[in-house]
């Protein structure tokens, strides 16, 4: 049975403190070799561009297979920021130089790699022993023609993380089973919980949720179409759900019930420290983050219960370009690092959900409990979660800048801006990013 314990936070720690050098560099050095990598001497060396926390670093797996290949040498820089990771990386592919061996691709951009940069990446179809791999994390970044760009890491199935100590000064239930009963199975129920809060909340200024994007995004990537129908025809604007969506989100927002902290963005780290909200929706690989940011003095108050609905928020691929000097020495790197026993190891230590149906059944990941989240047993929370996620996942050329520019725009609603004149100038710009 895994538990995540310190190295996580070791783990988290180190990408902290490169931070400010990952982004300054994204997502390769600034000399006009094609890649990094090449054999010297007798000796390959293999460069990687990644991004946030995953896992393949801070886990200790690039020394495990240097060890076991000493003839390989591994060199990964990873951004803090994957925006700024990713257009670092399209102007360096549009350029043709400045790229690493291996980039790690998020899946909120995939389908824009597979539709106009298929032709950059190596392709993966006819690559044995990969075919353990969830059915619709494949086809996520695999083309038309049957090319597979890449092969997954981790997967976002989702979650609700809450203040133990809050909940019981508003007189809520704390049990992690009681508290997923307030909400089971509609959101609404959650943003309702949300209004009993902030009546009853004895303790100071503390928000019930960290801001309605979160809400928002957890809702939208609960349906097998959010921004694009499976023709790739943009429904932003005409999906129910994702008006379903903006308006429980905004809903949120008016009734102050945020911190107006989004995630990951200036501020939000802070909160956590601070304890200024009392519930965030997380997928797996965001728990991690929390248990760093959070701190040691909130070890224990924070807990994990189910979400009202399953969702796939997040994930991520590791592709290998296809004019690296050391393509197939990358592939195999790559097939090794996203095999079951590997994405097992990552997700005992650090929380990020396996991508493969063989890990997702390894009874250390069933088992695994999360010592900061109050022993939380996450392996049987996101995996059940998993299993809830919609088999069918429609992706967009653009889904990763339209998600960005809805959390901009329900911003704006916390900021006291109407919700019509902010849905008004959210379509706008997402049709004027899209083009």
């Amino acid at each position: 049975m895994g538990s995540l314990g310190s190295l996580r936070t070791r783990a988290v720690a180190a990408v902290a403190a490169t931070g400010a050098l990952a982004l300054v560099v994204g997502c390769g050095s600034s000399d006009d070799s094609v890649t990094g990598g090449g054999k010297k001497d007798g000796k390959t060396t293999i460069t990687m561009g990644l991004y946030g926390v995953m896992g393949i670093k801070e886990t200790g797996l690039l020394e495990q297979y240097e060890k076991e290949n000493p003839d390989v040498d591994i060199k990964a820089e990873i951004a803090g920021d994957e925006q700024t990771y990713y257009t670092a990386l399209q102007t360096r592919l549009a350029a043709g130089k400045g790229l690493k061996d291996i980039q790690g691709i998020e899946i909120g951009r995939a389908k824009e790699i597979t539709e106009t940069q298929s032709d950059k990446f190596a392709d993966f179809s006819e690559m044995s022993g990969t075919d353990h791999f969830l059915p619709w994390k494949e086809s996520q970044i695999s083309t038309e023609d049957g090319k597979v760009l890449g092969l997954g890491t981790d997967i976002g199935p989702m979650a609700v993380c809450y203040r133990k100590d809050y909940f019981e000064k508003a007189g809520l239930p704390t049990d992690r089973e009681e508290v997923a009963k307030l909400w089971e199975g509609d959101w609404n129920k959650y943003v309702e919980v949300g209004r009993t809060f902030k009546k009853d909340f004895k303790g100071g200024d503390v928000a019930y949720m960290d801001a309605a994007s979160g809400l928002f995004n957890a809702m939208v990537y609960g349906y097998p179409e959010q921004y694009y129908n499976d023709k790739g025809e943009l429904i932003h604007d005409k999906n129910p759900a994702v008006k379903e969506a903006w308006n429980l989100a905004a809903d949120a927002g008016e009734d102050g019930l945020t911190a107006k902290l989004r995630q990951f963005q200036p501020g939000w780290d802070p909160g956590l420290a601070n304890g200024t909200f009392a519930t965030a929706v997380c997928p797996a690989w965001m728990l991690s983050h929390i248990s760093e940011k959070a701190g040691e003095a909130n070890k224990g108050k924070w807990d994990v219960a189910r979400a009202p609905k399953g969702a796939n928020w997040g994930g991520s691929f590791l592709g290998v370009i296809e004019q690296s000097p050391v393509k197939e020495e990358a592939k195999k790197l790559v097939a090794w690092l996203t095999a079951p026993e590997q994405q097992a190891h990552i997700f005992k230590e650090i929380g990020n959900i396996p991508s493969s149906r063989q890990a997702l059944e390894n009874a250390d990941v069933k088992g695994a409990k999360s010592e900061y989240f109050s022993d939380a047993p996450i392996g049987q929370i996101f995996g059940a979660a998993a299993q809830e996620i919609p088999d069918k996942q429609v992706l967009g050329r653009k889904d990763g800048t339209i998600k960005d520019t809805f959390s901009q725009g329900l911003a704006l609603i916390e900021q006291g801006t109407s919700r019509d004149e902010a849905w008004q100038t959210t379509t706008e710009r997402v049709e004027k990013a899209v083009g």
